[in-house]
């Protein structure tokens, strides 16, 4: 029985480039496929099909020899087939159909083991949330953390099983680590559940842990917060996680920064914004404000003149960067406060003032477009 034609079999032209090839298989494996249509003889053939076209063309050497002899080609290099095509070339669709219908090439070919090393695990790595003041960021301290996790079974020395005893071949895939199943034309190879893979099991499990090897306990342990933490910043502290499978080591512990909002301050990376009000005279004579900071107070020149919405800086009174220990600024805000509820003395003061500055309070004020027409005439 003659073969179709294996671009005719994919639905591509024959000057199609490799991706368009691997698409062309993509589309046809996952309509076609057994576990798609159980009991669909046709679609199990057209299954077989794709995937004998897409072992030639998906191979540049292949499909090179293809193109020149076609099939007769193929079989003078010994080429047999679905039966006896080379399965590596679909390692790069192992997320297709291995993550789609829970298997992957290597357990339908046969070509690959999956058992799991016996061999001793790293644990779990766990990851605790903090939350910090301003003030501790900038400072650093020491901070005692409570935990709960697994250690290692002190009975068993984290093996699961009872002081002498051993393990056993599993009974369930007779020690090979998978349980292989026929599926159509697929002889399907799955991890073992009993076993986890590894081919053994405990014959007599270790009665404190129940032969997991493992206990659960509560600990507590002090760590040091370096200053400058932000929030986002993650501190790893190496072998305070969860205990490893089968006596394998800690894994780490890490500590995720979260640092309060101010009601004061409001930081930007190293360097802290906060805003001060002064007196419509202070702003413009001058004066030396007192503004707080992390660490005390400290006095602010103001010049006279300045403006409201005008930003001063204080330097290095930010915070301390965590990598080159150098602080950053404070920036301050000034706001100039208008006085209310003035007295009539207050008032005739400042109509003084207007008199000396040539302002008419009794007049119209322009509009600010009438101001700007202005500029220009």
């Amino acid at each position: 029985m003659s073969k179709r034609d294996a671009y005719e079999v994919l639905g591509v032209s024959r000057n199609a480039s490799s991706e368009e090839i691997k698409k062309a298989y993509r589309r046809m494996a996952l309509q076609y496929h057994p576990d798609r249509n159980p009991g669909d003889q046709e679609a199990e053939e057209r299954f077989k099909e794709a995937a004998e076209a897409y072992s030639i063309l998906g191979d540049a050497q292949q499909r090179a020899t293809y193109d020149r002899f076609g099939y007769d080609g193929l079989r003078g290099e010994g080429f047999g087939g679905f039966s006896g095509f080379n399965s590596t070339i679909f390692a790069d669709f192992e997320d297709i159909l291995g993550g789609f219908f829970n298997f992957g090439f290597g357990d339908i070919f046969g070509n690959r083991s999956r058992r799991r090393s016996d061999r001793p695990e790293r644990g779990r790595d766990l990851v605790l949330e903090l939350d910090i003041t301003l003030e501790q960021a900038a400072e650093g301290f020491e901070k005692e953390l409570k935990l709960n996790r697994s250690r290692h079974c002190g009975t068993c020395q984290g093996s699961g099983a009872k002081p002498g005893a051993q393990r056993v071949p599993c009974s369930h895939c007779q020690g090979r680590g998978q349980v292989r199943y026929q599926q159509g034309f697929f002889a399907i190879a799955r991890t073992c559940s009993h076993c986890g893979g590894s081919g053994q099991v405990i014959a007599s499990p270790c009665e404190a842990c129940q032969g997991t090897g493992k206990l659960k306990e509560k600990t507590s342990l002090k760590i040091n917060i370096p200053a400058g933490v932000d929030t986002g910043m993650k501190l790893r502290v190496e072998g305070e996680g969860d205990a490893g499978d089968r006596g394998g080591r800690r894994g780490d512990l890490y500590v995720a920064i979260r640092v309060k909002k101010h009601k004061y301050f409001e930081r930007q990376n190293d360097d802290l914004y906060c805003q001060a009000t002064i007196s419509f005279p202070k702003a413009a004579l001058g004066a030396q404000v007192e503004i707080p900071t992390l660490e005390d107070k400290e006095v602010l020149a103001v010049p006279s003149g300045t403006q409201s919405g005008e930003i001063m800086r204080l330097r290095g009174k930010g915070l301390r960067n965590i990598n080159n220990h150098r602080k950053g600024d404070l920036y301050i805000r000034i706001n100039v406060e208008t006085p209310r509820n003035l007295n009539k003395k207050q008032k005739e003061i400042l109509r003084a003032f207007a008199e000396l500055r040539g302002e008419r309070l009794d007049q119209v004020e322009k509009d600010i477009i009438s101001k700007v027409k202005d500029l220009f005439h």
